[in-house]
């Protein structure tokens, strides 16, 4: 019992480390708290810390579509020699993992939500808006081709095509509540994830340093939008501190800070509770599904209230929910399995997924004569997240095109979870 009390509290506790790292050590920061659990995870569940469980217990969970045990039947399959006693523990940190990962996102949601301003962000979409819905319409019809190439070849292709939905729309945040939504398997989240960073870095080194030139080959040139300096005259200086926010995690625990955001929490846990409560009464629909779309409608209309929208920090608490959800199902990953014939299957999938979006995108760019500056900023809000934005803004040299950026990023984040789901529960249909 102690043991699993200080699994719980590492859980906790270690993401907070691991953002002070970030604030403490540039290195870090460019890692990012996110990689930094990842890589946690994964080192402390394939060195011995944590108990693996035998053949049989994996095929009363994995093989079964479940994360542990119920106690009513450990006893049973104990006896029949199904599991061994040494599974018991592992059963137990299993069911652990899964109560704390299954908190996290539901949590992490409204707080990331809450601090948007929905109308501002589609004001400042513009243009970018014709290529945003273009790098949408590329991901779905790649996804849903990729997955009839690849369904007979990886378990839960038809989850995965909604993850790789969610996260091309809305980075690790959408992924990650799309995991929970379609209930996907831990390995098969954390080695979607994996290949989706070792894809997206290389991509994004292209993005800013022969990616500007390539694109601006085959595109039309970019043409300032007056509109948006008629709106702010600095955007550059605008864009890049609504950016950095979204990192900036210092002065969190100042009191005039810490009071109004644990009344931001309290209001995270109501609406989890809500979701909850409509879940019971649509019990034709997955449970974790309506709970992960009522908790995204309802973040969405608490922004809309401006001394909600007011409080500081949500963004930042919202990603340390995210980031200790990374740990914890890292911390489920077995490495094992990694050179699995099903596990590459999977690696082919994400690349045909990121690079054939890509290019179906620029395709579409193309023959709608969307700008080549438009198209490499909305891709990186899209498929990056608002971070990203004004590094490759810098590598464009146009400052003009940051807020764009960040107004796809931010919209992406509030349309994915509901067209990921929506896919992932079609893709199973066909």
């Amino acid at each position: 019992m102690i043991n699993l009390i200080i699994l719980s509290l590492f859980y906790i506790i270690f993401p907070m480390f691991l953002i002070w790292l970030t604030i403490k050590y540039p290195v870090f920061k460019k890692i990012g708290a996110i990689v930094l659990a990842y890589a946690t995870g994964i080192i402390i569940a394939n060195v011995g810390i944590l108990p693996r469980g035998s053949e049989g217990f994996r095929d009363e969970t994995v093989g079964k579509d479940r994360a542990f045990i119920p106690k009513t039947e450990i006893s049973k399959l104990v006896s029949e020699g199904t599991i061994t006693q040494r599974d018991i523990r592992a059963n137990n940190v299993a069911a652990i993992q899964d109560n704390v990962q299954s908190a996290l996102i539901p949590l992490a949601l409204p707080l990331i939500l809450f601090s948007l301003n929905v109308r501002r962000w589609l004001r400042f979409s513009g243009k970018g808006f014709l290529s945003m819905l273009l790098a949408l319409v590329s991901v779905m019809i790649i996804v849903a081709t990729g997955y009839l190439i690849f369904r007979n070849k990886i378990p839960e292709a038809d989850k995965v095509g909604g993850m790789l939905i969610g996260c091309y729309t809305g980075g690790t945040v959408n992924m990650a509540a799309l995991a929970v939504a379609l209930n996907v398997e831990p390995n098969m989240f954390v080695m979607t994830n994996t290949y989706d960073m070792i894809i997206g870095g290389l991509t994004i080194l292209f993005f800013i340093t022969a990616g500007p030139a390539v694109f601006r080959f085959i595109l039309p040139p970019f043409k300032a939008h007056a509109g948006l300096k008629n709106e702010n005259p600095d955007i550059e200086s605008a864009g890049k501190e609504l950016a950095e926010d979204f990192e900036d995690f210092t002065g969190m625990f100042k009191k005039s800070v810490v009071l109004p955001l644990i009344g931001a929490l309290g209001l995270s846990l109501l609406i989890f509770a809500a979701a909850f409560g409509v879940s019971i009464m649509l019990p034709k629909v997955p449970l974790l599904v309506s709970v992960i779309l009522t908790i995204t409608t309802l973040g969405v209309a608490a922004s809309f209230i401006p001394k909600i929208r007011q409080i500081k920090k949500t963004f930042q608490l919202g990603m340390y929910f995210i980031t200790a959800f990374s740990l914890v199902i890292a911390s489920r990953c077995d490495l094992s399995v990694f050179f699995h014939v099903k596990y590459l299957n999977l690696l082919y999938f994400v690349t045909y997924a990121y690079f054939g979006s890509l290019i179906l995108h620029l395709l579409l760019s193309w023959i709608f004569r969307v700008n080549a500056d438009d198209y490499l900023i909305t891709t990186t809000g899209f498929v990056y997240s608002p971070p990203f934005v004004p590094m490759v803004a810098a590598a464009l040299k146009n400052k003009d095109v940051i807020l764009t950026g960040l107004a796809t990023g931010i919209i992406g984040w509030i349309v994915g979870n509901y067209i990921g789901v929506a896919f992932g529960m079609w893709l199973d249909k066909i």
